[in-house]
């Protein structure tokens, strides 16, 4: 099969679908694989070092979408690529459509089929290919929070650990998936006051049971996320349901009542983001302020780390990509478990039940 690997076009996208080694693998199966012309120079890797592998390297991303029939990217295509894809196509990357219609249209009307990272699942319920950046992004909203809690970045001026005598802040993190039991390690590690939301008891005797009972566990409703947003230095919102938009947990009068200089992020910004106040930003503008409140809403978070971010990445999706080329796509996903969960449009229609349902 042809594997075609683009340069990402989205703002400030530094990863790549598709790494030498992955390339390497790739070609010794009897694939062939064009990668565009510096698609990997944000980590650090060269043409030269694709043409190692075995890669043919082509100048224009026209080349890349008019030749390939298995595309492999990183993140949703933008319109003007979707705009490329034609019928026989299949497309694998992470896609988040339910809180983007129009490139769901898009895809719906290229005749392509579109497999989603996000939405494949292991044999556990899992999400596999998920979970390196969603470990990622975890670990990067405390940086990022602790950076934006800084007065010369608009926040508080609070250190995240605080110093002997001074307490330290307070970190809130609404959601203890993988994201967000990333996130609980950072914090927790950087001495921050800790508090874990979740609505599944069973996840916080987990957590309580991980950290040895240093970090405080509530079970979520509307009144707990009140009352333990209103005292937070950093929110940290990590928040999901496969496929669907994230809920709206904390709402606009919550964020009214937050201190001033307070930091929220919004690791579920991909998925429609968990906070009314939430709007996309990117890595160029990456924070606003709403009632003085900063919003950090980067929806490509991993993308400020990408040889960190691409290696992960490629560790959990070659594999797939093996799959998707050794026997086409209609074979694989009858025969990989969970592969076929990873299936959002076929042919014009739009399969995948919660995207369906967030669609609608």
């Amino acid at each position: 099969m042809r594997i075609g690997v683009p340069t990402e076009i989205k703002t400030q996208e530094y990863r790549v679908g598709l790494v030498p080694a992955a390339v390497r693998d790739l070609v010794a199966g009897g694939h062939e694989v064009l990668v565009q012309s510096g698609a990997a120079s944000g980590i650090g890797c060269s043409d030269e070092d694709y043409r190692s592998a075995g890669a043919t390297i082509v100048t224009k991303a026209e080349a890349v979408w008019g030749e390939s029939q298995l595309i492999v990217k990183v993140k949703e295509p933008q319109l003007e690529e979707c705009a490329r894809l034609r019928p026989e196509q299949v497309l694998f990357t992470y896609l988040h459509l339910a809180a983007d219609p129009a490139q769901a249209q898009a895809l719906c009307r290229s005749g392509s089929v579109a497999i989603a990272y996000e939405t494949v699942t292991a044999a556990d319920g899992s999400l596999p290919l998920l979970t390196p950046m969603s470990e990622v992004a975890g670990r990067m909203a405390v940086q990022v929070g602790a950076v934006y809690l800084e007065k010369s970045m608009g926040g508080r001026g609070v250190l995240l650990g605080g110093v002997p005598g001074v307490p330290p802040a307070k970190v809130v993190v609404i959601g203890v998936g993988v994201s967000g039991t990333n996130a609980l390690q950072m914090a927790h590690g950087l001495r921050a006051q800790v508090t874990a939301i979740d609505n599944s008891v069973p996840r916080l005797r987990q957590v309580d049971a991980l950290f040895h009972g240093t970090v405080n566990t509530v079970y979520s409703t509307a009144d707990a996320i009140e009352r333990a947003v209103a005292g937070a230095d950093l929110v940290i919102g990590a928040v999901l349901v496969p496929g669907a938009a994230a809920p709206k947990l904390v709402t606009a009068a919550m964020v009214r009542r937050m201190q001033p200089g307070a930091v929220v992020v919004d690791i579920a910004i991909d998925q429609g983001g968990c906070f009314e106040t939430s709007r996309p930003t990117t890595h160029a503008a990456p924070v606003y302020t709403v009632d003085g409140v900063v919003h950090y809403c980067v929806t490509n978070m991993p993308g400020a780390v990408p040889r960190t971010s691409a290696l992960a990445l490629n560790h959990a999706t070659l594999p797939y990509v093996k799959a998707l080329a050794d026997l086409g796509w209609e074979r694989a996903t009858r025969e990989i478990p969970g592969l076929a969960g990873g299936l959002n449009i076929v042919h014009g229609k739009i399969v995948h039940p919660a995207v369906a349902q967030a669609l609608r």
